[in-house]
């Protein structure tokens, strides 16, 4: 080959050379491990991840060029949960986004030096997460899913939609203090609205159907729904059960409103992992978790689902409409 036509041809695959692949020379690529707590093939699986993966490129993360991440899925499973933190644990990476309990835990038990954010996760000070709100110490802070308080919304929210309800089922998940914490907020806010509530496990779906069934005999009830991933694994059943006994229900999540129960209250998920690119971020770039405080939402969604209302013959207040962020129709 004639040194002319060398050049040439060089010149040429410089030309065709991949822009990324040429933008990563010389750049440091940062390993963040991801522990989700729901099913790989979960819609909301995939809305949380992509939220933020976006959280992330608007700070300049991009997956390819600077950054890479592993991800695992607890699948609301605490086997699956304790495989994945493993596995992450083993890589080394620089930095683990942890959602919900489930996941947290594990993580908490391996490790005490990688530096861990969390999402949607209740209560970490009770759950002995982190020592205190605005100063976590240790290695992980992030975002809370909200008060305890707001479980007491729901039984209001259940009232206004539904006066004549007198009886409540409550799905929680026992296994955790979150569900127990928001269980005890409903029954002691119960008297005064005069509502019987009666607690029912979400951890076995034949355990839901057959005590909602049981509970659906009787005239006058009601369902709610605490936050937990188990509930969100469940919702699909949750839904059915509502509608197939005529129930009103409300629920903490959109995602179960969208399943089928009439109301929901609560925060934005997704945002949740928008924010937490944001820790991700000011970690990667130095700062320690331990100097970040615990951040609670700021904003809550009421959520309608109109179709399920009208199906049910519940007549939503206008009061209840005017304050919807959004009504699924």
């Amino acid at each position: 080959m004639k040194r002319r036509e060398f050049i040439t041809l060089l010149g040429g695959a410089a030309a065709v050379w991949p822009l990324a692949a040429r933008a990563q020379q010389g750049e440091r690529v940062r390993r963040i491990g991801v522990l989700m707590n729901q099913a790989a093939d979960d819609p909301e699986t995939h809305e949380r991840s992509t939220a933020f993966r976006q959280g992330l490129q608007q700070l300049g993360w991009i997956e390819g060029r600077n950054m890479r991440l592993d991800i695992r899925y607890g699948a609301a499973n605490p086997d699956y949960a304790r495989k994945g933190a493993a596995e992450l644990v083993a890589l080394a990476p620089e930095l683990i986004l942890a959602s919900g309990v489930v996941s947290l835990t594990p993580l908490l038990r391996l490790t005490r030096t990688i530096p861990i954010v969390f999402a949607i996760t209740p209560d970490p000070v009770g759950a002995d997460f982190v020592d205190s709100l605005a100063q976590p110490g240790g290695n992980v802070t992030g975002f809370m899913l909200f008060e305890y308080s707001l479980s007491g919304k729901w039984l209001e929210l259940l009232k206004e939609i539904a006066p004549t309800v007198t009886r409540a089922v409550v799905l929680r998940d026992p296994a955790t203090s979150a569900g127990i914490g928001q269980f005890a907020v409903i029954q002691a806010m119960a008297p005064s609205v005069g509502v019987d509530v009666r607690p029912v496990n979400v951890n076995d779906p034949l355990e839901i159907e057959r005590r909602v069934t049981a509970f659906a005999q009787s005239a006058n009830g009601g369902l709610i729904v605490t936050a937990s991933a188990l509930s969100g694994v469940h919702r699909n059943l949750i839904a059915m059960l509502a509608a197939r006994h005529k129930l009103p229900s409300v629920s903490s999540g959109r995602v179960l409103a969208a399943a089928g129960v009439v109301v929901s209250y609560g925060p934005n998920l997704s945002n949740q992992y928008r924010q937490a690119a944001g820790y991700v971020d000011r970690i990667l770039k130095g700062e320690k978790p331990a100097d970040l405080p615990v951040q609670a939402p700021t904003k809550y969604e009421l959520v309608v689902n109109l179709k399920t209302a009208k199906a049910l013959g519940l007549e939503v207040p206008p009061s209840v409409l005017a304050r919807a962020d959004e009504v699924i129709e």
